[in-house]
Formats: structure tokens, sequence, C-alpha cells
């Protein structure tokens, strides 16, 4: 694998940055460090005495963040999932003390267009799919051993796939004869196994998604990695989030949505029940933004980024 061969355009790279209202002095933390483009635009932002973390799972995304540290004594990049960046910042002394937090979600350029990595099916390459080669069960693995039924729920829940159940019954069919190591023949007998096809998406394309979200447990990192988020920022804080499909933004639209309004008003109204005063914790900054015009038109990846940001009020 060879990161300088993969490069990755940063969606919404100043409006994020600007969103996070960046203090020359403050301590700021990219959850999704990538390629690194938010968080050398915030270290432009940053003074001397300003510090930023860096998160990421991708071993090529650290290297890229390890030269970056190299450069720049202002940042610090960490080998974890941000869903743990409560632990890291607890054993830094730094819970409750950082002024800005960024999640850029989902998958980076370099990893779908890098075959090896085995994301996607629109080049053939090894199934593996995860984020961190190094820790976890790749997609073949799993593939291999997964109940039909699993099968099924993953490509449903994850991927909104509705012909999940025939896809799922085709793949153990076909791998009770060859197992699956390539990501061209999974897609192959997923494709076949799909009735409707969508125009102009590939028959695979919603499989995949909830086989690559499942892998890595993408959704699960979310709902952990925001609440870690909310006890991580100092009041006054930002915390700006992209997603890139409606089951990350509804994750995070609720979440924002529950610290600004509480929990209590999902209650039913013909509860007998007291509910103590709610305070909210965040508030909401503006409404869901998305990539203009000409961004679209130079990255059509960027068309389905949808950003929230709110601010930490207690």
């Amino acid at each position: 694998m060879n990161a300088a061969n993969f490069s990755h355009v940063t969606v919404l790279l100043h409006e994020a940055v600007a969103a996070l209202a960046v203090r020359p002095d403050g301590c700021y933390l990219d959850g999704t460090f990538g390629r690194g483009g938010h968080s050398r635009e915030v270290l432009r932002a940053l003074g001397e005495s300003g510090r930023l973390l860096g998160f990421d799972k991708d071993p090529l995304a650290i290297a890229s963040g390890l030269a970056l540290a190299a450069e720049d004594a202002r940042f610090q990049i960490v080998q974890r999932s941000f869903a743990e960046l409560g632990e890291e910042l607890a054993a830094r002394g730094l819970n409750g003390r950082v002024d800005g937090i960024l999640l850029d979600l989902g998958v980076s350029s370099p990893q779908l267009d890098d075959p090896e990595r085995g994301f996607s099916f629109m080049n053939d390459g090894p199934l593996d799919m995860r984020m961190n080669p190094a820790a976890g069960i790749g997609a073949a693995e799993w593939i291999a051993t997964a109940a039909e039924e699993e099968i099924a729920r993953v490509f449903y829940e994850y991927g909104e796939e509705r012909f999940s159940r025939r896809m799922a019954r085709a793949i153990v069919q076909r791998r009770a004869e060859q197992p699956f190591t390539r990501t061209a023949d999974l897609a192959e007998v997923i494709a076949a196994a799909n009735p409707a096809w969508e125009k102009g998406k590939n028959p695979a394309t919603r499989a995949f998604q909830g086989l690559r979200i499942h892998i890595n447990n993408e959704l699960g990192d979310l709902e952990r990695g925001l609440d870690a988020a909310l006890e991580a920022l100092a009041v006054g804080g930002r915390l700006v989030v992209i997603s890139f499909h409606s089951l990350e933004d509804r994750i995070v639209k609720q979440f924002m949505r529950r610290q600004v309004k509480g929990e209590a008003d999902n209650l039913p109204r013909h509860l007998p029940v007291q509910v103590a005063k709610f305070e909210p914790r965040l508030k909401l900054l503006g409404k869901p933004q998305y990539a203009a015009a000409d961004e679209l038109k130079a990255n059509p990846r960027a068309r389905s980024a949808v950003m929230r940001v709110a601010e930490k009020l207690r």
C-alpha cells in the first residue's frame, strides 16, 4: 500500500474549520484525521500555544499524521477510534478542556480508491474493508462464517437494501461451493440476486455499504464518540460533524436534539410522570450545511455531505 498514490479531497474544508471558531490558544481535536486536510487548516488558525490532537484507525492515515507531527510540534496523532477519545483525553488530563471537536465521518477517498483495501467493488481487490487491517476480522472472514439471517440483517439495517434476504441466500449458497475472497466476486453474486437495479447505481452499492459499516462498527463508534465528545468539550466548545449517509446523519441529528431539548420530549404526553426540569447541554448553531455548487463540481463525492454544528452550554 502506497499512501502517495491515492489522494483525498477534504469536504467542506473551510466551512468546517470556520464552524470550529478556532482560537489561537485553543485545544482542538480532529477525530477523523484521514490525510489531514482539516487538521492543516486548523493549524493555520492556531497560534504558537494552540494544540491539535488527531485520531484515526487507518495505518496510512497515521503515517500521514506522524509526518505532520514531525513538521509541527503543535500537532499529535493517535491510532485509536474517536469512540475512545474519552479514555485518551482522560489520560492526557484534557477531558472537559477541549475547545472544538471535528468528526468527518465515513470512508476516505484513499480507502475507496485503493483496491488492496477491499472497500470497493469498482476495482477488484482482497475482500477486507477494515479501516485498521490489524484489528478485528475482515469482510471475507465474516462473510464466510455469518448466518444467513445475520448477513440479511446487516445489508438491510446498515445498507438499507430491500433485497437483503435474496442477497444473503445467494451468498450462503455460493460460499458452500467456494469461499469469497475478492470484492468483484462478491459484488457479482450480489448483483445477480438483485432483481430491480436502481438507475445509475451499481446493484451491490447498498450491500457493500452495509458490510463496511458492520465490519468497522461505524454506527456504534459514532454513538459512543458523540457521548464522549460532549464530555470532552469545554463550555463554549464546538462540536462539528460531517455525515455522508442518512444513518449517520440521523444519529447525529437525534443526539444534538436530545442534548438541546431533552429526552423528556420523547415521552408520551399522557404518562402520569414527573420529569425533572431539563437543562440543555448543547445549542444548535445554524442550519445543516451542504457543499456549495463549486465544491460539488470539483468533488462529486461531496454531494451527500451534511454538516451539523453545536456548542456546549454546560
